[in-house]
C-alpha cells in the first residue's frame, strides 16, 4: 500500500462545520516541578512569563505557570499534594502533555456537539469570571489520559484567564522565533489508529488528509503507521501513530512502554527562520537528533532547489522535503525529559502542506540510534 493523500473536499461553511476551531489555544503539561519546568522552557526555548495560578490565587491543590512566545502558549502544572490526580498522572506517565486546548467561539456548543456524537465528557461547560471578563471552558477525553479543552475567550481582556494573575519576572531571555503549534502527534496502541481516526471523524468532524503505512515509515528494524487528521479549516492537525511489525522495537512501542499508555509523542512548532531558531536553541542547550552526512549528499537531488544554503542545514541536522505545493524544513529534538517520551519538532513551511515523508528513513534511523544507546531497540 502506498501513501494516500485525500482529495480536497469543498470548504465547509460555518453552518456545516459543527466544530469550528480557531487553532490551538494552549498546551498544558503535567510536570513534577512546574517552577523549574517554566525556567527550563524560558531558558532553553525562549518563552516569556505570562501568568500564574497557585495558593496565592486561591488554587490550593496545584500550581500552574503560563508562558508564551508569539501565539504559542504552554501551561506547566504541578500538584501540591500527594493524594492528587495530577500526582497519579505524573507517577504513571512522567512529565507529559495532559491538555490540548482548542480555541472556539462557543465552548458550550463545542461540548454539546461532540458529546452527542459519542465524545466522553471531561468538563461540562463552565464559566470563569473576574474583573477582566469571562472565559467559558468545556472538554472531552481523547486517547489515553489526554483531553481536549474547548476555550471560549472572546469576552475576556486579561492576560490568560480567571484564576490566574499576571506573572512578572526579572528573568526573560530573548525569544527564539517560535510562532505557533503546527501540529501535535499522538502515539496509540496496537490496532488503535483506525478507531481513533474514526473518533476524530465522527466526534470532532475532522478528516483524514494523509495516510502512511509501514512501507512508508520503516527501517531495517522497525516500522509504524500513521494517519493525519485535520479539522475543516486546517488550523488544527493531529497525526496519529500506531506500531507496526518489525524485527525490533519501534519508537512508538518504546514510547508506549515508558509513558505507560497512549499520549502525545511530540509537539511541532512553526518558525519563519529555522536556521536562526535552531542555532539559538542549540546554544541554549536543546539537543537534537544527529543526522548522518550521507543524507545531505543526495537531498538536493531529491527535493530540487531550495532558498537555503546546504552547509548550515547539515551542520545543524535540519531535514528537507518537498511536496507538490512547496518544501519544508524540519528538525526533531531528543526527549526533553529522562523518560524517552515527549519531544519537539521545529518546522518551517515554504509552501509544503505535508509532513516530511521523504525524511522518514533518515529520521527513524537517527531515532533507532538513540533507542539502541538506551538499550531499548
Amino acid at each position: 500500500m502506498e501513501t494516500t493523500i485525500a482529495a480536497p473536499k469543498p470548504s465547509s461553511s460555518a453552518e456545516t462545520d459543527f466544530l469550528p476551531l480557531q487553532g490551538t489555544d494552549y498546551v498544558e503539561f503535567y510536570v513534577g516541578n512546574a517552577k523549574q519546568a517554566a525556567h527550563f522552557y524560558k531558558t532553553a526555548f525562549g518563552f516569556q512569563s505570562l501568568a500564574y495560578s497557585g495558593p496565592e490565587t486561591g488554587m490550593k491543590e496545584k500550581a500552574s505557570y503560563v508562558i508564551r512566545q508569539n501565539k504559542l502558549t504552554f501551561v506547566l502544572t504541578t500538584p501540591l499534594r500527594s493524594n492528587n490526580p495530577i500526582t497519579e498522572h505524573i507517577h504513571k506517565h512522567g512529565d507529559g502533555v495532559k491538555v490540548l486546548a482548542l480555541k472556539v467561539e462557543d465552548a458550550t456548543s463545542a461540548w454539546e456537539e461532540t458529546t452527542k456524537r459519542g465524545g466522553k465528557s471531561y468538563l461540562e461547560p463552565t464559566t470563569l469570571t473576574d474583573d477582566d471578563g469571562e472565559v467559558v471552558m468545556s472538554g472531552i477525553h481523547t486517547y489515553g489520559d489526554t483531553v481536549h479543552l474547548f476555550i471560549e475567550r472572546g469576552n475576556y481582556r486579561g492576560d490568560f484567564m480567571p484564576g490566574f494573575r499576571k506573572w512578572e519576572s526579572f528573568y526573560n531571555p530573548p525569544e527564539t522565533g517560535l510562532l505557533y503549534v503546527d501540529h501535535c502527534v499522538g502515539n496509540v496502541g496496537w490496532n488503535q489508529m483506525n478507531p481513533w481516526v474514526k473518533f476524530y471523524e465522527e466526534v470532532m468532524g475532522f478528516r483524514n488528509i494523509l495516510t502512511f503505512d509501514d512501507k512508508d515509515i520503516s527501517t531495517e528494524y522497525s516500522a509504524l503507521m500513521s494517519k493525519v487528521m485535520s479539522n475543516g479549516n486546517g488550523f488544527v492537525k493531529f497525526p496519529i501513530n500506531e506500531p507496526a511489525e518489525g524485527k525490533k522495537k519501534s519508537q512508538v512501542e518504546e514510547y508506549l512502554e515508558f509513558y505507560n499508555g497512549e499520549g502525545v509523542q511530540h509537539v511541532a512548532v512553526a518558525t519563519n527562520d529555522i536556521v536562526k531558531t535552531v542555532t539559538d536553541l542549540q546554544k541554549r542547550g536543546v539537543e537534537f537528533l544527529n543526522i548522518p552526512a550521507s543524507y545531505y549528499a543526495t537531498v538536493l537531488d531529491r527535493v530540487g532547489h531550495i532558498d537555503e544554503d546546504l552547509e548550515p542545514l547539515q551542520r545543524l541536522g535540519i531535514l528537507v522535503d518537498r511536496d507538490e505545493e512547496g518544501y519544508l524544513l524540519q528538525i526533531f529534538s531528543k526527549p526533553v525529559e529522562d523518560r524517552p517520551t515527549l519531544f519537539f519538532e521545529i518546522i518551517q513551511r515554504k509552501g509544503a502542506k505535508s509532513f516530511g515523508k521523504g525524511n522518514f528513513k533518515a529520521l527513524f534511523e537517527a531515532l533507532e540510534k538513540e533507542q539502541d544507546a538506551r538499550g531499548n531497540l
